[in-house]
């Protein structure tokens, strides 16, 4: 008994007077170090509290919220910020043109898109067949919502859509068309068959020289004149193809960037095993590509959602372009800042949340290496 005692007396000693940094201890160590740093430091809270203070009276305080008679006649001497006009003029922005009493079918699209959206990212889906279904069945009731012509519902040309709706579902369509055709050009760019890898290199290096706007423009004005009637298709559809296209060749060079980051030695190994091309490619190859290229995969995803705003340039209502037109009127043409903040927020939400599944793959992921 005193033989085992005495073994655990260090121990215990050791643990004595252990005690975790509180926030206090972290704080002052973190920006209260030294004079200068605390200097520093409480100039900086003092001129973060300035603006958040003059912020918030502008915002909040000082708002005015709503107009009872529908007219911009609140807003006009005040020291605050007008967001009657997002109560007046919301419908455009979430909506753009489409048609006022069929605005139900837009809302509800939306959901479903989003719904959609926020389902693939459960790990329940990822399986090719589920995933498929998803996808398929969420497309083919958007488009149904939208288009109308079934089930009593008016018909609508995608020519009418436009604001949240527009530019969620031109997101959605761009990269989940975009993101097989990028797996296919970083393939056929390492293939071993120099034609086909300068021909692809070619193309990928072609797609990204140009801007988007370019593309975009070429997509919606000058294939219908270089292309027979049948093949031209409306012109949505065209425009998200370039769209996808555009998006594919950047991601092929994230993906091929994954690909070569895998230690030589394991493809040879599955070689010596007798693994065919596919099975190396799928069970070994992609999914460690997948996973080191994750975090420019994320920003890349971020970037292609900001840039449907270009749109517009190619007569597309996005929300952007729907909120120019929310206050383009005479009557809320002073309080465009209100309304590009309000934009600004929708676009934070999806972005922000984007940004935050990145992470949560990123830790899941890093969980399973071990």
């Amino acid at each position: 008994m005193t033989a085992v005692s005495d073994m655990n007396t260090p121990r215990q000693t050791l643990n004595v007077g252990f005690r975790p940094d509180g926030l206090a201890t972290r704080l002052r160590r973190r920006y209260f170090r030294t004079p200068a740093n605390a200097l520093i430091s409480l100039l900086g809270m003092a001129a973060l509290l300035y603006l958040a203070y003059h912020a918030l009276d502008w915002a909040v305080l000082k708002a005015v919220w709503s107009s009872p008679d529908g007219t911009s006649a609140v807003c006009r001497d005040i020291a605050g910020a007008c967001w009657a006009v997002i109560q007046q003029r919301w419908r455009i922005i979430i909506f753009g043109l489409f048609p006022y009493d069929e605005q139900w079918r837009s809302m509800l699209a939306c959901v479903v898109m989003v719904v959609t959206i926020v389902l693939s990212c459960l790990p329940w889906f990822w399986k090719p067949l589920r995933l498929s279904i998803l996808w398929c069945a969420g497309f083919i009731i958007f488009y149904v919502l939208m288009r109308g012509g079934l089930f009593g519902m008016r018909a609508v040309m995608p020519a009418d859509w436009g604001g949240l709706t527009l530019t969620v579902f031109l997101y959605a369509a761009g990269v989940l068309i975009g993101m097989p055709m990028a797996i296919a050009m970083a393939l056929l760019r390492r293939s071993e068959m120099p034609l086909v890898s300068r021909m692809t290199g070619a193309l990928i290096d072609g797609v990204r020289s140009l801007p988007l706007v370019t593309i975009l423009f070429t997509a919606a004005l000058i294939f219908p004149f270089v292309l027979p009637d049948w093949l031209q298709g409306d012109k949505i559809w065209r425009v998200i193809i370039g769209f996808a296209l555009f998006f594919a060749a950047y991601q092929a060079e994230i993906i091929r960037s994954g690909i070569q980051s895998i230690p030589v030695g394991q493809e040879e190994a599955a070689k010596a095993l007798g693994l065919s091309y596919w099975q190396r490619t799928g069970r070994i190859m992609l999914p460690q590509a997948f996973r080191n290229a994750l975090p420019p995969t994320i920003n890349q995803l971020v970037i292609t959602f900001k840039e449907t705003s270009l749109i517009v340039i190619i007569g597309f209502f996005d929300i952007l372009a729907s909120g120019n037109a929310a206050y383009g009127t005479g009557e809320w043409s002073f309080a465009y800042f209100e309304v590009y903040i309000f934009v600004a927020l929708v676009y934070f939400v999806f972005v922000f949340s984007l940004s935050r599944y990145g992470a949560y793959l990123e830790r899941r992921m890093r969980f399973g290496q071990h």
